[in-house]
């Protein structure tokens, strides 16, 4: 049966009026209801602290000295005695090559030098006969030359013949020829010992260098370090120029990448303060020792070596950063774990006048330590929750 209309205009206006009671009897009961209660939970207030201003950079760890080890003659690897991650000593044997070729050349420049010399003794033997033969010559001038002068006076008196006195000055030039004559072959064997002296000296150089070429069998360690790559086997092939290990010292560096607008602020002896992401977050002290002076054309940078502190866990690699200290400034910092993640975003806890726990979405700054700056979303002086995880929701109020 259909209603009347004016029946209708007066029900619509009661069934409103019913709904909003009902509406505002349930906001009342809502208003009234008290918030759920937090307790134990530590909070402090957000204020303003200075801080040190600093300029970071990325960067990547490398050994100070490297080196690349490789063969100096062609031959068969024959031993191996290193391998990756061993740690090696300076001088220490690490591959030996066959080296027969090598040992031959020794044995034949040692054969020269015994030949060499064996002809020594011969040539000092004829030496000491013709130093003989002429002190015997020159005994015999000096006695022909003193007969000679007895002649002389013998034949201004007329007291000798002219043959008599022809065959005495006959005899002192053969006496003086003679003694010619052993002098130069004195130093005929003089000239030749030189000669043969001249012979084992080349043959000991021959010795020598064929012992170096065997040493040469042997490759060892320059440096105190650690083995990093490893690149031949036993039975391969080693020649001169080609890799076969790399061994890296225990002192490393970060080579820090400094943007060229920042350059100029950095000396070097300037410290820095290096984090490596695989020790974890422990700070580490360096100084710049050196800044490389040409830019990397693609992304206008400069590299920048930092020594830093030997550790256990360093190695060739490793991703670095370096903060370079440029003077002071205020922040507002807060507690890391004050921190909840909300995919990308970040929020904290702020405690209102009424001690009730609100999220606030806020902008995050530099890292420093266990605490981090913010940039936006809060003010000095207000009350924030110190551990986000310790409230499971906001609106709880918090004791």
């Amino acid at each position: 049966m259909k209603r009347p209309l004016f029946t209708q205009i007066l029900f619509f206006p009661l069934l409103l009026t019913s709904l909003l009671a009902v509406a505002c009897e349930k906001k009342q009961e809502a208003a009234t209801e008290k918030p759920a209660v937090a307790t134990g939970i530590q909070t402090e207030a957000v204020s303003n602290s200075v801080t040190s201003d600093y300029y970071e950079a990325v960067g990547t760890v490398r050994a100070k000295t490297s080196t690349v080890l490789s063969a100096k003659i062609v031959g068969s690897i024959t031993a191996l005695h290193a391998r990756e991650g061993d740690h090696v000593r300076a001088g220490q044997t690490l591959i030996e090559i066959d080296n027969r070729d090598a040992r031959t050349q020794v044995s034949k420049a040692q054969a020269g030098v015994r030949e060499a010399q064996t002809g020594t003794d011969e040539v000092d033997k004829n030496i000491r006969a013709a130093e003989s033969a002429k002190a015997a010559a020159e005994a015999n001038k000096v006695l022909a030359e003193s007969t000679l002068k007895r002649y002389q006076v013998l034949r201004d008196r007329k007291s000798v013949s002219p043959q008599e006195f022809d065959e005495v000055e006959t005899k002192y030039k053969v006496a003086v020829a003679e003694v010619e004559r052993a002098d130069r072959m004195l130093q005929s064997l003089v000239a030749r010992k030189k000669m043969v002296l001249a012979r084992i000296d080349s043959a000991q150089a021959d010795v020598a260098v064929a012992q170096v070429q065997a040493g040469f069998a042997r490759v060892t360690s320059p440096i105190n370090g650690v083995v990093i790559t490893k690149h031949a086997e036993v039975g391969s092939l080693a020649a001169p120029g080609t890799p076969l290990l790399t061994i890296e010292d225990s002192n490393y560096r970060l080579e820090a990448a400094v943007e060229e607008s920042q350059l100029r602020n950095i000396r070097l002896g300037a410290n820095a303060i290096v984090t490596i992401d695989a020790l974890g977050q422990e700070e580490m002290s360096g100084r710049v020792v050196e800044i490389v002076p040409a830019a990397d054309p693609a992304s206008r940078s400069y590299t920048v070596k930092i020594d830093i502190p030997s550790k256990s866990l360093l190695r060739s690699g490793l991703f670095g950063k370096a903060r370079f200290i440029s003077g002071e400034r205020q922040i507002l910092a807060i507690p890391n774990k004050a921190i909840v993640q909300r995919g990308q975003l970040s929020y904290v806890y702020v405690v209102d006048a009424a001690g009730i726990a609100r999220m606030r979405l806020i902008t995050l700054g530099k890292q420093g330590g266990d605490r981090v700056e913010v940039l936006s979303g809060l003010s000095n002086g207000e009350r924030i929750v110190s551990d986000g995880t310790s409230l499971n929701r906001e609106g709880m109020k918090v004791q």
